[in-house]
């Protein structure tokens, strides 16, 4: 990590809901899901609040770092429709050692429909690479396919 990557920092990231974020879309082999209306997802929208961390702390890593999200908690209070703006607001609230926290929020040009916190840990990918693919052989499922320098 480079020693940029300091509390304080903040990032906006913008996305547009694509009508594949939908809740139906999210597990479409249930029928459950497939059942409810077809508003954004919670599980795309933790994963839009992740994007916009991974994009604030990017420039701050050094070759072959990455990060992992290791902790979120978000609210997920009001419907987004496919075509509208979301707009993620991302602060980072404090770096220690390779944890990094953040706050997080989104609106979607009517009323904010998501806001808490998120943690990533920064690791290198060689070492996170050897030991996903130390359980791939335990478990008997393929590894991950990687370049040996990254």
């Amino acid at each position: 990590m480079k020693p940029t990557l300091i509390a304080g920092l903040r990032h906006t990231h913008t996305y547009i809901m694509g009508a594949d974020k939908r809740v139906p879309d999210l597990y479409p082999e249930s029928g459950l899901f497939r059942s409810m209306p077809g508003v954004f997802a919670t599980g795309f929208c933790v994963g839009l609040l992740e994007w916009g961390a991974l994009e604030t702390i990017q420039p701050h890593l050094d070759d072959g770092e990455g990060s992992l999200g290791i902790d979120i908690r978000v609210d997920h209070t009001a419907p987004t429709l496919p075509g509208m703006t979301i707009i993620v607001d991302v602060k980072v609230t404090e770096v220690q050692g390779r944890r990094v926290s953040f706050n997080v929020s989104a609106h979607d040009g009517v009323e904010t429909i998501s806001k808490g916190t998120h943690q990533r840990m920064v690791v290198p990918w060689n070492r996170f690479v050897a030991k996903v693919n130390a359980k791939a052989k335990v478990a008997g499922v393929p590894g991950l396919a990687w370049p040996e320098e990254t």
